[in-house]
């Protein structure tokens, strides 16, 4: 293998785990030979287009183990849209800091770019070894069983709405209904993460409602109703993306809410659901919004998804050193009862801009909630069970 320099960058939205998988990187480069510095690009592709690299073997130790538990991007995230004009200037940088080994830790268009990247260069005659290492809490990237960050988002999740759900109980008629806007553009991975807060049948979420399923506005209320009318309380778990009967988002998006890639905003979802229930029941709808604490908050990271990015960091050096490019780190479940993964790499080209969704078999024959397949899908990824909560048995005493 050529020897020469490593460049990693971090793209998109981040997560709770996403510097595991920099640290993987990190760790696997330095116990190579073949590779020489060891950088990182500032705030993704632009840092590489502006050549504004950090030099990551002169981090400490202690530093680099510290950071497996920080959550957000540490080298800088970025949403610029890279232009075809681009590319060219791109592999040109490499060739100037003899850069042999490119790592891009991302979602969809993360990884269409380093596609692109490893396409160019190759045109051009320049040995250049490009693998994308997935990350995205969307769960939504084909030919990986998982992504790395979901499993500690859907831990968030799961523990936010449980939470949110005894304090509505404990509200009683002063607010009844209770509605949690979960982040899922067109994917409702995340949003049936929700179930997993459920110890009993009769607990909360008691309904949740995804992109794959549009919902009409009477079904929506009418499930509402029936669940109210039998425990006197109604917790809901809201897609970003949900869809009405004809198709159209339930929230709008404001002018110019559009990022670089062109995904509209979603905005507005719990009030439009909320005045739904307002106008059809009567009931003032209360709502949370956690907005990016979903994927930021590092103290409910998932040791599995946390130990899981960090080995896909790690593999996707060792993948380039055996000569792979053009290729993404994805999981395979193991069969057995006891969850294991191996893992494989995928080309970047059957990724690259294409979104896995929730399935069919994941999502109940009413379309509001999760079937017992997902359930088994998912609990595993969030690293064990959640803290065990108690209900009083009121034993009334007798009135005099």
């Amino acid at each position: 293998m050529v020897k020469g320099n490593l460049v990693v960058g971090q793209s998109g939205g981040p997560t709770a785990v996403i510097n595991n998988s920099l640290v993987g990187v990190i760790h696997q480069a330095m116990a190579s030979d073949q590779i020489e510095g060891i950088w990182g690009m500032a705030h993704g592709i632009q840092g590489m287009l502006q050549e504004e690299f950090y030099d990551l073997r002169r981090e400490a130790p202690l530093t680099l183990e510290i950071l497996r538990n920080t959550p957000a991007s540490a080298l800088g995230t970025v949403r610029y849209r890279v232009k075809e004009e681009d590319y060219a200037r791109l592999v040109e940088v490499m060739k100037k800091y003899n850069v042999r080994y490119f790592f891009y830790i991302g979602g969809n268009d993360s990884m269409d770019t380093t596609h692109k990247i490893d396409t160019v260069a190759k045109s051009v005659g320049y040995e250049l070894y490009c693998i994308g290492v997935p990350k995205t809490i969307d769960n939504d990237l084909v030919l990986t069983d998982h992504c790395p960050g979901y499993g500690s988002a859907a831990r968030f999740v799961a523990s936010a709405i449980r939470n949110t759900a005894f304090d509505t109980e404990a509200m009683g008629d002063s607010g009844p209904i209770k509605l949690m806007e979960i982040m899922g553009r067109n994917a409702g991975w995340l949003t049936a993460a929700a179930a997993l807060a459920r110890a009993h049948e009769e607990d909360a979420p008691h309904l949740l409602y995804f992109p794959e399923r549009p919902v009409s506005e009477e079904k929506l209320a009418a499930d509402v109703e029936q669940v109210y009318n039998r425990y006197g309380y109604c917790v809901v778990g809201v897609s970003e993306g949900l869809r009405n009967e004809k198709g159209e988002d339930f929230g709008t998006a404001g002018p110019g809410d559009v990022d670089a890639f062109g995904h509209r905003a979603k905005l507005g979802v719990v009030e439009a659901v909320a005045e739904v229930i307002r106008k059809h029941l009567g009931i003032r709808a209360r709502f949370d919004k956690p907005g990016y604490l979903q994927r930021s908050f590092a103290e409910l990271q998932s040791p599995v998804d946390r130990d899981e990015a960090y080995q896909a960091g790690g593999e996707a050096v060792r993948a380039a050193l055996r000569g792979e490019t053009g290729k993404m780190v994805a999981f395979v479940r193991m069969p057995g009862p006891v969850y294991t993964v191996d893992m494989k790499l995928v080309p970047l080209e059957e990724v690259a801009n294409r979104e896995r969704h929730l399935p069919d078999e994941y999502i109940n024959a009413e379309g509001n909630g999760v079937t017992p397949a997902f359930l088994d899908y998912a609990r595993p990824l969030i690293g064990g069970p959640l803290p065990l909560y108690a209900r009083l048995s009121k034993y009334m005493v007798p009135k005099r």
